[in-house]
């Protein structure tokens, strides 16, 4: 086949923002041959022994020619998480292979390490700017990583394990995606629906319709799936879907006539954990455990072990007493002599009712999308002196795709961003930002703008009506807009520490649960709410109520991720994945032991663990605490700048968290960057009392 030029292979269009109706399943191939040979011929030129060991002549080369490959087969990895067909998942598995070992290749290039080595002990290293000699310094620890001082017949085999690792991951997250569109609960008894918001009974009519199916469709995908949870009388229809959703991509899983279940994760965990430790042993560690956190802050897996320990004991006292609330409540008010894993949704959601006189479901209608996206973008441009513009003609991969651009006030553009906010059978669950391209100043001065892929899983609008989100999916849509920003906002110009590249694993959290604090502030709750119906703004005595429950259930909450924390860290320091001990025995021994709610014995969540099998997280979960002890003190300076009367959206405050947060990156350390902010080291007072876990 003769290679695709870039007018032929939209994929290949590397000037322009991808043209997303345009690109097949038959352009993914002849685009990767493009960049893989142009990638390859880079390295063999920057690694060959007359090329000189300069800044210039080595890495700079390699990084121009590289960059391209990664924006595109990002693209790919993107559209294969939002746009999944067959056709386009072949191509993606296809193509995975000879991509992994590229990377293999290149991070196991001992000419081209040995020239790196040789840049930072050459006179020219002096005059480097401090950020390239941190980026020089990371690139360094990752080829040792990589396994780049191996012997010949181990890199072989560390290129083997790294090759089969991504494709495990890649099929564990098929898996869950598959075997969550897979399931549907039925109802044609509209007496099976009482309890249930009217925009979740609609949209589900609409879902049966679409089947050509009488009555309701209830799904796993979460805006259909958690009401039923969270507000069904009908205890039969919570058992049923609660069970479908913690046994999803497991053993345990319907087999749909095909006798055995489908998209059955628990070989691909053991397989995949095998591999880590394998890994691990080659370079040199005692636990893969030891190699995720060479990049991260945390030292070793006994101090992540200890930080979460007292986590765990500063909560265990809230979360014991918020059980035994529950329980008691839900005996003496539901009747519910025993409280099963089902019911715990729908009981914590009557006694919030009970105690605060409100329901998620009320609040939610304050929350029109559009007034959601306009409050978001105030606090935005408040804090950090930018304009955000949507614009209603970019090429889209989803038609209610939106799209947007930042600038600043000389009209200037800083960067560009895609929102896709509702869920859908072809779109992974849950949400996230991803890379669409980093700011880069290139070889010919040109500055390359950031681009940033927004991506939720809410419901869509129904029957005429703008999707309305319930609180917490307002803190999730401003926290991927956290990750956003310090995508986006970005002053670095070098590839490898622009925006989150560089950035500590255990510190990337903190920018995005840093705008969650923002959900909670009066001034920026009146400027974007307004009743769906009504279009009155949300009444005050109706927030003091949300504020008062604001940590209802905190310490079960706490606890929770402390399980999800340290199975992850377990599994990747002492479990034998060939030992007697199976993967959902360990987890069900690590939440009876660190939780006060017991586990449904019939559960097996780790199956649909995506964190840590497919997104990058592996013994690194506990990231999401440790940047929320980080992300808590930060958002105390704004509230001290605020005073008892003033308003948390200081520009002054914005402006140095900016400065000294989002622009600078992966520049330098997450704690120097933390220091300039504060003045300090971190403190865990604001979190304790953001948590209502203060003395």
């Amino acid at each position: 086949m003769a290679a695709q030029t870039a007018t032929s292979n939209p994929l290949l269009n590397l000037a322009e923002l991808p043209r997303f109706t345009s690109i097949r399943a038959k352009h993914v191939t002849p685009a990767l041959d493009v960049l893989l040979k142009s990638s390859n011929d880079a390295v063999l030129h920057a690694s060959a022994p007359q090329t000189p060991n300069t800044w210039e002549a080595t890495f700079k080369i390699v990084e121009e020619a590289i960059e391209p490959l990664s924006r595109v087969w990002n693209l790919i990895c993107h559209l294969s998480a939002v746009a999944d067909t067959p056709e386009l998942r072949a191509a993606h598995a296809q193509n995975l292979p000879r991509v992994t070992e590229f990377w293999s290749n290149l991070s196991q290039n001992l000419a081209l390490y040995e020239k790196y080595k040789a840049i930072v002990s050459s006179s020219e290293y002096k005059q480097l700017s401090n950020v390239r000699k941190r980026i020089l310094k990371n690139i360094l620890r990752n080829f040792r990583l990589s396994g780049v001082e191996l012997p010949a017949h181990s890199k072989q085999r560390f290129t083997q394990l790294r090759k089969q690792q991504a494709l495990l991951s890649k099929e564990f997250s098929d898996n869950v995606l598959d075997a969550t569109n897979a399931y549907a609960y039925f109802v044609t008894d509209d007496a099976q629906l009482a309890g249930l918001p009217i925009d979740v009974i609609v949209s589900a009519r609409q879902a049966a319709v679409k089947d050509s199916k009488p009555g309701w469709k209830f799904t796993l995908h979460f805006p259909s799936y958690f009401p039923v949870l969270q507000y069904a009388e009908y205890r039969p229809m919570r058992k049923a879907m609660y069970q479908a959703y913690v046994t999803r991509a497991s053993e345990l899983g319907p087999d749909y006539g095909n006798g055995k279940p489908q998209w059955d994760n628990t070989m691909n965990m053991t397989k995949q954990l095998k591999l880590r430790s394998e890994e691990a042993a080659i370079l040199g560690y005692k636990n893969f455990a030891q190699v995720s956190l060479q990049p991260k802050m945390a030292d070793s897996p006994e101090q992540v072990m200890i930080f979460l320990n007292d986590l765990a004991r500063r909560a265990r006292p809230y979360a014991e007493k918020n059980w035994v609330q529950l329980r008691e409540f839900s005996d003496n008010e539901l009747g519910l002599e025993k409280l099963e894993a089902f019911d715990i949704a729908y009981a914590s959601e009557k006694l919030r009712q009970k105690y605060y006189e409100f329901s998620e479901d009320e609040v939610k209608q304050y929350f029109p999308e559009s007034g959601v996206l306009q409050g978001l973008f105030r606090v935005t441009e408040v804090l950090f002196n930018v304009l955000i513009k949507p614009s209603v003609t970019i090429n889209k991969w989803y038609p209610n795709t939106q799209f947007f651009h930042v600038e600043n006030h000389n009209g200037t553009l800083l960067a560009q961003f895609y929102l896709d906010l509702y869920a859908r059978d072809s779109k992974s669950s849950g949400a996230w930002m991803d890379d669409g391209r980093s700011r880069y100043r290139c070889a010919d001065g040109t500055l390359q703008t950031p681009v940033a892929y927004l991506m939720c899983n809410f419901s869509a609008p129904l029957s005429g009506k703008p999707s309305c989100l319930t609180h917490s999916e307002v803190i999730t849509l401003f926290h991927e807009f956290g990750h956003g920003l310090h995508h986006m906002l970005t002053q670095i110009e070098e590839l490898d520490a622009s925006g989150i590249n560089g950035v500590e694993w255990d510190a990337v959290e903190l920018p995005s649960q840093f705008m969650e604090n923002f959900c909670w502030e009066w001034d920026v709750l009146t400027s974007m709410t307004s009743h769906v119906d009504t279009g009155k703004p949300l009444p005050h005595h109706l927030f003091s109520k949300m504020l008062a429950a604001r940590n209802f259930q905190n310490g079960l909450d706490t606890l929770q991720q402390i399980v999800l924390a340290k199975f992850d860290m377990q599994l990747h320091t002492t479990y034998e994945p060939d030992g007697e001990l199976s993967i959902s025995e360990l987890a069900c021994q690590i939440s009876d032991r660190w939780h006060v709610v017991p586990q449904a014995l019939f559960s097996r969540w780790p199956n649909t663990f995506s964190h840590i099998f497919s997104g990058g997280y592996a013994a690194g979960y506990y990231s999401y605490k440790w940047a929320e002890i980080l992300s808590a003190d930060a958002y105390a300076a704004f509230e001290e700048a605020a005073g008892t009367d003033g308003s948390v959206l200081n520009p002054e405050t914005g402006k140095r968290y900016c400065t000294q947060i989002l622009e600078v990156g992966g520049s330098r350390s997450a704690m120097a960057s933390f220091r300039a902010f504060r003045g300090r080291k971190p403190c865990i007072n604001a979190w304790l009392r953001l948590n209502g876990m203060s003395e």
